[in-house]
């Protein structure tokens, strides 16, 4: 043996074993690119489960919103219908005490004059009050200027003492509900003297 430096050649087969390299192979180009096409395939997948996930929680959501409106929607007519039912409840109620002053009034049989008047009186008073409360307003235009939207001229009469188309008397009064008229007042109109 020399003295030389160990060559590749001169390395014995025991050491030559224990050597391990960690070269592994390059991947080609190929292989790398279905790599990426494996691992975005993958994402695609994931993000497209997500996607179907929401939108059968947003499917469900509009199922029970529509379910709401429905409800929502049955008990307002509900409602409606109630309110037209029952309308006229209360007035009617209030209207029953006028009627049974009136009954009791008649029923009395050794009234004067003046006691009738007097119960007249309180009936009429109780019946001004229920269509007061209910919003029902008289309308005694006297003296005023006609108005053909709440009043109905009867007839037209020549008069000195007020300017033409005044109301100068009122045969029959007119009413309102709630600034709608139910029913013109039936008046006498002025006009110039001939």
């Amino acid at each position: 043996m020399s003295n030389t430096p160990d060559t590749p050649s001169d390395v014995d087969n025991d050491q030559q074993d224990n050597i391990e390299l960690d070269l592994q192979p390059v991947p080609d180009d190929s292989e790398i690119k279905a790599q990426a096409d494996q691992q975005a395939v993958a994402e695609l997948e994931q993000a497209l489960q997500e996607a179907n996930d929401r939108a059968d929680a947003n499917g469900d959501m509009h199922m029970r919103s529509l379910a709401e409106l429905e409800n929502v929607k049955r008990r307002a007519q509900k409602d409606i219908e109630q309110a037209h039912k029952f309308a006229l409840e209360k007035f009617s109620i209030d209207l029953l005490a006028v009627k049974d002053s009136l009954e009791l009034g008649l029923s009395v049989e050794d009234a004067d004059v003046e006691k009738i008047r007097e119960g007249t009186e309180l009936t009429l008073k109780m019946l001004t009050q229920v269509l007061d409360k209910f919003n029902i307003v008289e309308l005694d235009p006297v003296g005023e200027t006609f108005d053909p939207n709440q009043h109905q001229a009867m007839t037209m009469q020549p008069s000195s003492e007020h300017p033409p188309n005044t109301v100068i008397s009122v045969m029959q009064k007119g009413y309102q509900l709630n600034d709608r008229l139910l029913r013109p007042a039936m008046v006498i109109v002025s006009k110039a003297d001939d």
